[in-house]
């Protein structure tokens, strides 16, 4: 991923589609009340995605596919670059060194869900099914261990009609904005970047635990799928679960790490 004022101009020809020029204005709104961005920041933010999104095409495959949501690039708002862009205060240039770096990691594979929208480093058959690994791995851990640890809150998805992955999948892609507070966003980035990426999976368990009691309240009433997707999570802080997610982490690393390091066979 290149940086510098070349890049820049090379980029302000192009356009964003009208879901990623609403993320924007999201984003900035959101930036601009935790007091990290100035007035002046949706340029630099429009120009730091049209470069991320230069940078994935460069990784791509050409996939032969009739999905839709294959045709072209990633469908939808980059909420990890975005993430990052407001983590570092504003800063393009720091934000793109970072993205840089860090596209080098396994962890960007499941946090930064635009990177691997049919790419090279998939396998043939994954990149044209257009199943992100957060699909395919995560949320099948997610729900493998749900049903071990906290068997309650999964036999309430069960009973409720959905599944605890579709949940956590929207979750995910959208990097818990609207759910977690700024904080809590900042600590679930940095424990899957220093822990390890299998640090998704646990993350998930434990926000499912936290809410145990309020899914099991809507389970009986009916309202739960509503709830999860509408309803912010309150209460919860990283820092509350981290023994927990360790626990997790020493019985289940071994086998989901595998896994998720074999996403490209």
């Amino acid at each position: 991923m290149t940086s510098g004022n070349s890049s820049d101009t090379s980029v302000k020809h192009l356009s964003h589609s009208p879901i990623q020029q609403l993320g924007i204005k999201i984003v900035v709104r959101y930036g601009r009340f935790l007091g990290l961005l100035k007035d002046d920041s949706d340029q630099e933010l429009s120009v730091l995605l049209m470069r991320c999104e230069r940078f994935m095409k460069q990784q791509q495959t050409t996939i032969s596919s009739s999905l839709c949501c294959q045709q072209g690039g990633y469908v939808g708002h980059d909420w990890f670059a975005s993430t990052a862009f407001l983590i570092m205060s504003g800063d393009g240039e720091r934000t793109i060194k970072f993205l840089q770096q860090f596209s080098s990691l396994l962890t960007s594979a499941f946090l930064w869900l635009p990177r691997l929208h049919s790419s090279i480093h998939l396998s043939v058959e994954s990149a044209e099914s257009g199943i992100h690994p957060v699909y395919s791995c995560t949320a099948y851990y997610i729900e493998m261990l749900l049903k071990s640890e906290v068997p309650l809150v999964f036999s309430a998805f069960r009973m409720s009609g959905f599944t605890p992955s579709q949940i956590c999948q929207h979750w995910l892609a959208q990097c818990f904005w609207n759910y977690l507070n700024w904080t809590e966003i900042g600590h679930y980035i940095a424990i899957c970047i220093i822990l390890g990426p299998d640090y998704q999976v646990y993350m998930c368990i434990a926000l499912l635990k936290h809410l145990q009691q309020e899914i099991l309240h809507h389970m009986q009433t009916q309202d739960l799928q509503v709830f999860l997707k509408e309803e912010a999570i309150h209460g919860f802080h990283v820092s509350s679960y981290l023994e927990f997610m360790g626990n997790l982490e020493h019985s289940y690393r071994t086998t989901i790490l595998t896994e998720m390091k074999n996403i490209k066979s």
